[in-house]
């Protein structure tokens, strides 16, 4: 026996079949006991340091000390990087849906594009508007402007829905401020400036082959009409409590001739400007982007530099696009301060359980990297000739695949590969298109134990065939494709 666990923690195999182990411990206790995914990945990350024979002091501190343990340091490094951006990219999302801000994107989308390239339109309407909001979200928003935008065009809802669901898988996946890019940034070390960069780079490409040519393929193969439920909304029937959103302004011929003049002029004079909603969602993007490049083409001194660097952290980039937002969006139409702090409060509700999911999940890396199991994957991983990038992809299309959360994906493959980067010391863009082969693992072949999965099959009036032949080849294609263009830049510049 103590031979056995000799071999287990100190060789190269034995500490590749414990993390085999701990990884199945983990799909096991999310797949089939329906454990929390915070639960799990704290529960299996205990059970591998005490397996793998870490002191206790190390694991979880002393009765005195606890600030060194691999317990605080793996929850708190992460959860310091990027709690404070998710929490305040969450409040902008909320400020910019509350105030009628995708409504006023679709309308001016459609108007732009025409019949013919609506879905063209909702593509381009995910992608924008997936930048501030979370997938899950943005589904419940945009989905009413779905219903009407396909009942107009008189085609299939698929036509319409693939391209928009693709922009909000897309942007969710590779773009910060989402949780699985942010977590990335902290757990690999790359500039969110970077992730931002090559999350278009990557995540483009995916969008266009997935969302635009595979969703015009299969839109014209699945015949889906759009349900008149879908579109009836009881006049008496308030906004916190209806089953979806409201459709916005975009109405049926019949409702609209239904509406009151007087109340549909006054809530379009309400509403804001196309570049308004582009300048709030521009302000945090362009800040970010202009501190990653203005370390490269400034002094290192110079005031300018410390003007962008300050403006530029993301948490402040942040925080003057929600302050801009309070006030552009709330307080000049007439909200009030207590308004406002609802409906902070609201959307922050949701977001506690997420940053605990992705602190176990660096913490589960933290242990992972203290047993040398990341050494000994490195040691296989040259022996082998395997890429670092393909190896992040495989790892994090088996996680995604087996229990079907991209974020529980992301940050569990970042904690496992984040120990093999430090030795080929790679540039920022580097480290960032591995980050981006791991988001694009995480979104491989939605299926029924994803909760998105069932979130299109719902809110689109799917089968579960149809979902499969639709939503799971998009997310695929998009995955693969991003994920091919991640590995030839990496093959250019590493």
């Amino acid at each position: 026996m103590a031979v056995s666990v000799d071999w287990l923690r100190t060789t190269t195999p034995g500490l590749l079949v414990l993390c085999g182990l701990a990884i199945a411990v983990l799909l096991v206790a999310i797949i089939r006991f329906k454990l929390e995914p915070f639960i799990a990945l704290l529960l299996t990350g205990l059970l591998l340091a005490l397996a793998a024979g870490l002191p206790v002091n190390t694991i979880v501190g002393t009765a005195l000390k606890s600030g060194d343990s691999l317990l605080e340091t793996g929850f708190g490094g992460i959860l310091g990087h990027i709690a404070v951006i998710i929490g305040l990219g969450t409040v902008l999302g909320a400020i910019l849906e509350r105030s009628g801000g995708a409504d006023v994107l679709t309308e001016r989308l459609l108007k732009l594009f025409g019949p013919k390239g609506a879905p063209v339109a909702m593509g381009l309407l995910g992608l924008i508007f997936g930048i501030p909001v979370f997938f899950d979200i943005g589904i419940f928003v945009l989905a009413p402007l779905i219903w009407v935008t396909a009942k107009r065009g008189g085609r299939s809802l698929v036509l319409y829905a693939l391209p928009m669901v693709a922009g909000l898988s897309m942007t969710h996946a590779f773009l910060p401020p989402h949780p699985g890019p942010v977590s990335l940034g902290g757990l690999l070390g790359v500039s969110l400036g970077w992730l931002i960069v090559m999350g278009l780079v990557c995540g483009l490409p995916g969008f266009v082959v997935a969302g635009l040519v595979w969703g015009n393929f299969i839109g014209k193969r699945i015949h889906i009409e759009v349900p008149e439920e879908f579109l009836v909304r009881p006049a008496d029937e308030g906004r916190g409590n209806s089953p979806v959103p409201r459709a916005g302004l975009i109405e049926t011929d019949e409702s609209a001739a239904k509406t009151d003049t007087g109340s549909t002029a006054t809530l379009e004079k309400s509403l804001p400007s196309v570049g308004t909603i582009a300048v709030i969602i521009g302000i945090p993007l362009i800040l970010i982007l202009g501190a990653t490049f203005g370390s490269q083409a400034l002094a290192k001194n110079s005031t300018l530099l410390q003007v962008l660097t300050f403006l530029g952290t993301p948490a402040v980039a942040l925080l003057i696009a929600v302050l801009v937002a309070f006030y552009v969006l709330g307080m000049r139409r007439g909200s009030t301060v207590q308004e406002l702090g609802a409906i902070t409060a609201e959307s922050l509700r949701p977001v506690g359980m997420l940053l605990l999911v992705v602190g176990a999940g660096a913490f589960f890396g933290k242990v992972i990297s203290a047993t040398g199991i990341g050494t000994a994957l490195a040691h296989t991983m040259s022996e082998a000739g395997l890429p670092v990038i393909f190896l992040a992809y495989l790892i994090s299309c088996g996680l995604r695949i087996a229990q079907g959360s991209a974020t529980v994906a992301i940050v569990t493959t970042g904690g496992i590969v984040a120990p093999l980067l430090p030795e080929h010391h790679y540039s920022q863009m580097s480290l960032a298109l591995i980050a981006m082969a791991i988001a694009a693992g995480s979104i491989v072949l939605s299926h029924v134990n994803d909760g998105g999965f069932w979130m299109i099959s719902k809110f689109f009036n799917l089968t579960v065939k149809q979902t499969l032949q639709s939503w799971s080849v998009l997310e695929t294609v998009l995955s693969v494709v991003s994920f091919a263009v991640a590995a030839v830049l990496f093959a250019l510049v590493s």
